[in-house]
């Protein structure tokens, strides 16, 4: 029984790696948390809800130290379609999510992960690229300062015209700053300040001059 309880020692190196990984991961994760939100539907203070107690629960039950856990992009789509079927009861919605995490936890626990290995690439590309490609089109109005559509991508596809009439330029210049940081930071600062700190600093900024 000794061999499989676990190390419980725990030292001032250990905390000083802890609060450098809980900055790292609020920095990285809080706008992703909020846009997130904002893109399932729910609302951004829900994204930010949802990884507190995504991050709670993974440190308590978690396996390993190393383990990372946060929200995804894919339950993000999953949600906003969801929340869309079932607007008028989010009570139902909320039912279907907990039943949702239910099947993970009997997935896990019955060990059925371990097949996903023998999925083939092309299938988890095409996927994550469709996933990406969803994303995209429902956050093309917020990059234009317009609120969320409801419909999926196809609603906000459907809003372009009203959006493109009436574009808040305010968020339009914060998005695209943001946006070029992401894509074109210099590979040689990355050391000295990764890029996904940059653009939240700099997203977060000229969110608070506007």
């Amino acid at each position: 029984m000794r061999r499989l309880a676990p190390s419980l020692s725990y030292d001032l190196t250990t905390l000083r790696g802890d609060v450098f990984g809980g900055v790292t991961s609020a920095v990285v994760g809080l706008p992703v948390a909020l846009a997130f939100g904002v893109a399932s539907g729910l609302g951004a203070l829900a994204g930010l809800y949802g990884a507190i107690a995504v991050g709670f629960f993974s440190a308590v039950f978690g396996g390993t130290r190393g383990q990372i856990s946060g929200p995804t992009g894919p339950m993000a789509v999953v949600m906003a379609v969801v929340v869309t079927a079932h607007a008028d009861n989010l009570g139902k919605a909320f039912t279907i999510v907990v039943m949702a995490g239910l099947f993970q936890v009997l997935l896990g626990a019955i060990r059925i992960g371990r097949f996903v290995a023998f999925t083939p690439y092309s299938v988890i590309s095409g996927f994550m690229s469709g996933v990406g490609v969803i994303i995209i089109l429902m956050q093309t109005l917020p990059f234009l300062g317009a609120p969320v559509a409801t419909g999926g991508p196809s609603g906000a596809v459907g809003k372009w015209p009203e959006a493109l009439a009436d574009v808040n330029f305010g968020a339009l210049a914060i998005a695209a700053v943001t946006l070029a940081v992401a894509v074109a930071w210099p590979g040689r600062l990355r050391k000295f300040l990764p890029r996904c700190w940059r653009r939240s600093s700099r997203g977060r900024c000229w969110g608070f001059c506007g």
